[in-house]
């Protein structure tokens, strides 16, 4: 991959949706105004040992003072390490702390037996648990690499979407933020494997709420934030802040985006913006994934 003679914001103007686009957080999605408020809701977030997970949407939520943010992923230290910062955000929010892999079934089903006997249900849940692997043409990639992002992204959220659904029920209101990838829309060279795993994650929550109507599910684009998983060839691209991100999951866990049920979202792209285009984005059936072109019989009748 190779970008170096790209603009720094190439990736935010590509793909630009609304005239004012962000990299850092501003007023309609800060997390600590009265709005986005999450007082009284269990959060359980993916991932959350490091990077988006932990410094971004975990960080999010304790300052829009969740009752309960539920932290998994397979490094305890980084967990535990999660955990104290957000006491030191807010010291009423509960911190639980899940040591588990989301890609084996029985340890999903029994964090959420635990989950459920300690708060019966939970509001909101973020697929951020991500990987990285295979950075490599279809031709020369290891099979077993290639394969390893679906292992994560795709049966890993969905071992974890279905306890979701199974321990809320049919009657719950409740929502889901997956953080998907603008490189699902794009077929970029040496992508193949991490571009399709999210691009079918973009289309496995359209199928959640087909099938759930209580319950909302929507995907957010992160933007380039440096991680430890950003690619090297990424690195000149990283303008978007932990804040954005973590804003923009509020935001979409709010009222205010109920209409996203089932869309994509960039967190560079204005909320006031969207807002104002609310009519427009479900008239049109816009922000969804789809096949372009012209269909149904009726356009070769004379």
């Amino acid at each position: 991959m190779e970008f170096s003679h790209l603009p720094s914001d190439y990736f935010v103007t590509s793909t630009q949706f609304t005239k004012t686009t962000y990299r850092d957080v501003y007023p309609a999605i800060d997390p600590e105004s009265d709005p986005l408020n999450q007082k009284g809701r269990v959060v359980l977030i993916t991932g959350a040992s490091h990077g988006i997970g932990r410094h971004a949407i975990a960080k999010a939520f304790a300052k829009a003072a969740a009752r309960a943010i539920i932290l998994v992923g397979r490094d305890g230290a980084g967990l535990r390490e999660a955990a104290t910062e957000l006491h030191d955000i807010d010291p009423d929010v509960e911190i639980r702390i899940e040591e588990v892999n989301i890609c084996e079934q029985g340890s999903v089903t029994a964090m959420f037996d635990r989950v459920g006997k300690e708060y019966g249900a939970v509001d909101v849940l973020v697929n951020n648990a991500g990987s990285g692997e295979s950075p490599l043409p279809l031709r020369d990639v290891d099979p077993a690499s290639f394969w390893y992002n679906f292992e994560v992204m795709v049966k890993g959220t969905f071992l974890v979407t279905q306890q979701f659904l199974q321990l809320n029920g049919q009657e719950k209101k409740a929502i889901i933020i997956t953080v998907a990838s603008a490189a699902a829309l794009n077929a970029t060279p040496g992508l193949s494997s991490y571009s399709l795993s999210k691009l079918v994650q973009i289309q496995f929550q359209r199928f959640v709420t087909a099938e759930n109507p209580n319950i909302a599910a929507v995907s957010l684009h992160p933007g380039i934030v440096m991680t430890r998983m950003t690619p090297p060839a990424f690195a000149p691209f990283t303008k978007d802040t932990f804040e954005l991100v973590g804003g923009a999951a509020v935001w979409l866990a709010s009222k205010q985006a109920d209409f996203m049920n089932g869309r994509y979202f960039s967190v560079n792209w204005s909320v006031d913006e969207i807002l104002q285009r609310k009519d427009e984005i479900m008239s049109q059936g816009l922000l969804q994934i789809g096949l372009q072109g012209k269909f149904g019989a009726d356009q070769f009748i004379a």
